[in-house]
């Protein structure tokens, strides 16, 4: 079970870096202002659910996977040139590093525990 334990810190390292990294797109004009971040609100929300509640579960292990799959690629988009400005200090850059880090860490985890919940149904 100490797999789930570390996959729950990574998963809500990802949410935090998450919020993080919108803030500063927000705050730098790369996203827009207004309710439509709500949407991103609610993914999060879904997201810290499946880390938190439904954790060691099946749908938990997907919710993370999926988030994290999606997490994993907006350090992919900013590096490649769509939304680095030269206004963005290191701390954004740091952000995106350890989203990318922390994303992939956790897509190696809740994958981990999908095939381990397979191999126990397959047992059984």
């Amino acid at each position: 079970m100490r797999h789930n334990i570390v996959l729950t810190i990574m998963s809500l390292l990802s949410i935090l870096f998450m919020t993080i990294h919108g803030t500063q797109d927000i705050q730098s004009g790369v996203a827009p202002r207004g309710i439509v971040n709500m949407i991103g609100v609610l993914i999060l929300a879904v997201w810290l659910y499946g880390t938190l509640v439904l954790a060691g579960r099946r749908s938990g292990y997907i919710i993370i996977l999926l988030g994290n799959l999606f997490a994993s690629v907006i350090p992919v988009i900013h590096f490649k040139g769509a939304g680095i400005a030269p206004y963005h200090d290191a701390f954004f850059v740091w952000t995106l590093l350890a989203l990318g880090i922390t994303a992939i860490f956790s897509v190696i985890l809740s994958s981990r525990g999908l095939w381990s919940l397979r191999k126990r149904q397959q047992h059984s």
